[in-house]
């Protein structure tokens, strides 16, 4: 099992926009659909497919808040992928291709604190808790460089 992170352009957009969350998890991610359209008229928005071998199988947005701070936005597998440590893989990728950023010095993802697997999962790449976001829905996690 290969997991690489390639691209969206396309030859390979409308099967990316075909993968889904499980129903559970459909309140915790948007649709890739609107992240694509939503990357498209912003330039500091950077989309990325997650692949297994040939096929892709999960998504990835983030974004460049400042010249020292980029947020992932985005982050999914697709459902029939999950539990496979595709996802595992797939962030240790995106985050090293995060960190070839010049002059970065944070990464900060945010996830419903509700979500229970997100804090063990995201903290075990280093994330750290920082609180709640300016709406009180989401956590704020960072990884300070």
């Amino acid at each position: 099992m290969h997991i690489s992170l390639k691209d969206i352009d396309q030859s390979n957009y409308e099967p990316v926009c075909e993968l889904d969350v499980t129903e559970a998890q459909e309140d915790y991610v948007a649709c890739n659909m609107w992240s694509l359209v939503e990357s498209h008229y912003n330039s500091s928005h950077t989309c990325k497919a997650i692949y297994c071998d040939n096929a892709p199988v999960g998504f990835f947005m983030w974004v460049q808040e400042s010249a020292s701070k980029i947020s992932i936005w985005r982050f999914m597998v697709d459902k029939n992928h999950q539990n496979k440590g595709i996802g595992q893989v797939a962030l240790a990728q995106a985050i090293n291709a995060i960190k070839d950023t010049a002059n970065l010095k944070e990464i900060e993802i945010c996830y419903n604190p509700m979500n229970p697997v997100a804090k063990d999962f995201y903290s075990s790449f280093g994330f750290e808790e920082v609180g709640m976001d300016e709406d009180g829905e989401d956590m704020l996690a960072r990884i300070t460089l």
